[in-house]
């Protein structure tokens, strides 16, 4: 036998056999272990074998914790909830005494839900601590060794809304009627306020608005804005879009005139109007004849009374046998108002402040030579007293040249969607494509 015969022999025994034997190891295995279509195989057994995707509480991954879920029980405090739980007092007098700032934890409430993150062992150890604040906002407490304390906020989803309907007798009512957000007549009521008197609103008006509808875990929990109305009041149709010009949003009309006006319609929500404006007017505490160069607003003691315009408080005083507690309001050179018979100031006010359109500045009362809780409100043009419910306001700033074709395309896009039934999609410009850069000689030599 030469070396040649012996070194195939060698490759035979320890190359080619063995490399056989495993083949023939794979095969059997592979039959053996193949249950498909097999009476009982039910691909489902094997599920468990894939690998889970991770779950989280509050951003805490708990696929390999334990979770437990509960709410606060009338006079229940957080020592006897940590108690049950293990927790030594000391960690519940640190939490309470150095965590303020993030949470007062003598506030909790009744009702409100917590969850303990525990380790999954016998001995279940708690980690973490959540607390729901309210709907949105929640505290974190961490239980071990640090200590620590966190305040987050869940994630707010805004998704369109819309709501329409017919008054009949409030606009509160026809909101509510026709499923809208409670805030709903409060926003629109804001947003007509220089064009509508809704104390004057008639039977048969109608509105139809698109507005922000905020969610929490996928629960509704509020509205944001109002984004586009529109408001038929008397025939006439009134429309309002939101929109945002040199970083202030405001609300205009298809024409691009801004709905906001220098002065409000009114000072305050009143029940009605108990005295005009007159040259002779029988003095109801005097009982003779004079002028009452003012209107009179009707309402309960303590209305909160606003200035209709920006300007600077001038005047603030009393007067017994007057106007009471009142206040003067210069907005510019060309008018002054003056609100009287007020029961107290709002804080903050004195003479010299400067006051913001719609702020509050004082409550209605019956002060002075008064026979009933009433405003007394009174506008001077010129120095000479006109009357209020004939005053006419000019408009704020208009929609600018430069931003007219935008504010058009939306102006469209919503008068048209307007007359689909569906809610509409929020409104999104078509975004601006960068020009073309201008071919130079090389290339274009290059293509002739």
């Amino acid at each position: 036998m030469n070396l040649r015969q012996i070194h195939w022999k060698r490759v035979l025994l320890f190359v080619v056999l063995p490399l056989v034997a495993l083949a023939f190891l794979i095969g059997y295995c592979a039959r053996s272990c193949d249950h498909r279509g097999e009476p009982g195989y039910d691909p489902s057994d094997f599920d468990s074998l894939a690998v889970s995707e991770p779950t989280y509480l509050y951003g805490i991954r708990t696929d390999t914790l334990y979770v437990e879920e509960g709410q606060i029980e009338p006079g229940q405090f957080l020592s006897t909830l940590f108690a049950a739980k293990g927790i030594s007092p000391q960690v519940t007098e640190h939490i309470a005494r150095n965590h303020r700032e993030v949470f007062d934890v003598s506030k909790i409430r009744s009702g409100n839900r917590y969850y303990f993150i525990l380790t999954n062992d016998t001995i279940e150890e708690p980690l973490f601590w959540i607390y729901e604040i309210d709907r949105r906002n929640y505290a974190l407490f961490s239980l071990t060794d640090s200590l620590t304390a966190w305040r987050f906020q869940k994630e707010l989803e805004v998704r369109p809304a819309r709501t329409s309907g017919v008054i009949t007798s409030s606009l509160w009512n026809a909101v509510l009627k026709n499923g809208g957000d409670a805030s709903l007549a409060v926003h629109l009521s804001d947003v007509y306020a220089w064009t509508i008197d809704f104390f004057g609103i008639q039977e048969g008006d109608r509105f139809d608005v698109v507005y922000d509808r905020q969610y929490i875990d996928g629960q509704p929990v509020g509205m944001g804005e109002v984004i586009y109305s529109e408001f038929i009041h008397a025939g006439d149709t009134l429309r309002a879009l939101a929109y945002e010009q040199d970083g202030l949003q405001g609300f205009y009309n298809e024409k691009g005139e801004n709905l906001r006006k220098a002065f409000l319609k009114a000072p305050l929500n009143y029940r009605r109007i108990s005295s005009y404006f007159s040259n002779s007017r029988l003095h109801p505490v005097f009982k003779y004849y004079r002028p009452h160069h003012g209107v009179d607003y009707a309402a309960p003691v303590g209305t909160p009374v606003s200035s209709i315009g920006d300007g600077v408080v001038i005047k603030k005083a009393y007067q017994a046998r007057g106007a009471g507690y009142y206040l003067k309001i210069k907005h510019n050179t060309t008018y002054t108002t003056s609100y009287m018979h007020l029961s107290k100031y709002a804080p903050g006010i004195a003479e010299g402040v400067r006051v913001k359109q719609g702020q509050v500045i004082g409550y209605v009362g019956s002060t002075g030579a008064s026979t009933g809780p009433h405003l007394d409100f009174r506008v001077f043009k010129n120095g000479t007293p006109v009357d209020p419910l004939k005053l006419e306001s000019p408009p704020a700033d208009p929609i600018k040249a430069s931003d007219m074709p935008e504010f058009k395309k939306a102006v469209e896009y919503w008068m048209n969607a307007m007359k689909r039934p569906e809610v509409p999609e929020f409104y999104s410009p078509e975004p601006e494509l960068p020009e073309p850069e201008p071919a130079d000689a090389d290339s274009l030599s290059a293509l002739s």
